[in-house]
């Protein structure tokens, strides 16, 4: 099967992952590209379509992001946003300048003519828009015309309708343009005549086609199974490529929840049947942490010692030569972004170096999609709610929850605390309503009585959060009778703690996890 592409080149946007999901969502395939991609690799990507996304910059400036200007000449359908119509405009013999009034913010912009992409509008109408903009579009490049005027600008929305060029001012990619979906998908369907195809059953029908394709007859391929979302969606989908010759490794690292292995183990085998190999490394991973209360050095000690676990058994599997990894596309993004890699707040706790060491190849069957796509996706292979919506949780598991040092006696105070936050959350039908909801052990005691008597013993933190993607997220309003259930019951059925709080900080400043 082929798939259509829209082509989104990056010039440094915020919000350049928002326009590659409102495209998904309308059900056509994109990918997002470095604006500094060369043009040669441009054309042979063969896009139906190209979009222009916003950036920081002036078009004056020195060094300012641009485009190789024979783009234009493909004959391809293209939107320009924000930046990438000013930088479309300059190019194609316009004038940009500094506006005489900034725009942030909400706005108005009257729609002038009903075409293009503005098809689904009607002539006059006003609609609501988000701006982010210092330049403005002074004057057109030849053959452009305006369909779209707000007060302060002119030239809001522009376009050349004989060459299929387009541009707006404002940002119809955030939900703060309530439009603007009508306005990408006048663009995909009216202007580019493309076809809502990109499914997650057209999506998994291929992805298995493909790894049947990659891993020969003979040849075997190895996954590192968690439990969690993704590497679970690739597990089952390599199995249904390539059978009894997947097998999945599930390391027992000592940090995981309260009955996770057992019930990962059983599930995986019981209703997946796949070929599923664990390891009981607790005792490995619990010493070499001994001691230490340094958040990185245990993130860091937790995936090295993973890798050589995981190689460890990984050498057992008799002609493995591919290694499956649940790689999501917001991952591929960060790596090619014009912007580059983000500053590293905390390593990520993704299996690194193994390709390199086991000289593998890497198979990444999800690398194409978005997370809710991948939901979609486990959907499509039949696989259960409980497992494709479940929470996320780090791969260094309950080390960085347990504050200080992490001693089993201290893990099992922590999973008994956090079973009974995951308990009282689903039994009041919020486990869907946030994104995360977990318990963190701090080492700060306080003094206590219980039963006429001095206690004195460590405090719990429950932290609960909402969130769309991770990277920010409001803490969640529990309901105070739920709160003071939690509080009750850790209190009373666990040994060793003796006081609760309620984390209510914000990402940013603060971050989900306290590790």
């Amino acid at each position: 099967m082929t798939k259509d592409l829209v082509l989104i080149l990056d010039f440094g946007s915020q919000t350049t992952q928002l326009i590659a999901r409102r495209v998904r969502e309308s059900k056509v395939y994109c990918e997002i590209h470095p604006c500094t991609t060369p043009f040669e690799d441009i054309r042979a990507k063969s896009p139906r379509a190209i979009i222009l996304s916003g950036g920081p910059s002036s078009v004056y400036e020195d060094g300012a992001p641009s485009v190789d200007k024979r783009i234009f000449e493909l004959g391809l359908p293209i939107l320009g946003i924000c930046y990438g119509m000013q930088l479309m405009a300059h190019l194609l013999g316009g004038k940009v300048e500094h506006a005489n009034k900034r725009e942030f913010g909400l706005a108005k912009v009257t729609v002038d003519a009903p075409e293009g992409i503005f098809h689904r509008f009607a002539r006059r109408e006003s609609i609501d828009v988000w701006m982010s903009h210092g330049d403005r579009v002074a004057s057109m490049p030849p053959g452009f015309a305006t369909i779209g005027l707000s007060d302060n600008t002119p030239f809001c929305a522009v376009a050349n309708a004989e060459k299929k060029m387009y541009g707006v001012q404002f940002h119809p990619e955030v939900v703060h343009t309530p439009r603007g979906t009508d306005v990408l998908a006048s663009f995909l369907f009216e202007v580019a005549g493309l076809e809502p195809t990109w499914t997650p059953g057209s999506f998994t029908d291929e992805a298995i086609r493909l790894v049947r394709e990659r891993v020969k007859d003979d040849e075997h391929a190895i996954c590192g199974l968690s439990g969690g979302v993704d590497s679970s969606v690739a597990a089952v989908l390599c199995h249904k490529a390539i059978g009894d010759r997947l097998t999945c490794i599930f390391v027992d690292n000592g940090v995981l929840r309260q009955g996770e292995f057992e019930q990962v183990v059983n599930t995986f085998r019981e209703t997946y049947h796949l070929n599923l190999v664990p390891v009981d490394a607790r005792e490995r991973f619990l010493s070499a942490l001994k001691g230490v209360t340094d958040p990185e050095q245990k993130r860091k000690i937790i995936g090295k010692v993973f890798i050589d676990v995981f190689d460890e058994e990984a050498a057992k599997v008799q002609n493995a030569a591919h290694l499956v990894q649940g790689t999501l596309y917001p991952d591929v993004i960060e790596s090619v972004s014009f912007k580059g890699p983000s500053a590293v707040i905390k390593s990520h706790h993704n299996v690194g170096g193994l390709p390199e060491r086991m000289k593998l190849k890497l198979i990444e069957p999800l690398r194409e999609l978005f997370k809710d796509e991948v939901r979609a996706c486990g959907e499509a292979l039949g696989m259960p709610r409980d497992i494709l919506y479940r929470q996320p949780f780090p791969g260094p598991g309950l080390a960085i929850r347990c504050l200080g040092e992490v001693t089993p006696e201290r893990l099992e105070v922590l999973r008994a605390a956090d079973h009974i936050v995951s308990e009282e959350i689903r039994g009041a039908g919020l486990y869907d309503q946030v994104w995360q909801s977990f318990c963190v052990l701090l080492p700060v005691r306080s003094v206590g009585v219980m039963g006429d008597h001095r206690t004195y013993e460590e405090t719990c933190a429950i932290r609960a959060v909402r969130s769309l993607d991770g990277m920010t997220a409001d803490w969640a309003p529990l309901p105070y009778e739920v709160l003071g259930r939690m509080s009750n019951r850790i209190i009373n059925e666990v040994r060793g703690i003796n006081r609760v709080v309620y984390d209510i900080s914000s990402k940013p400043p603060a971050t989900i996890e306290w590790e």
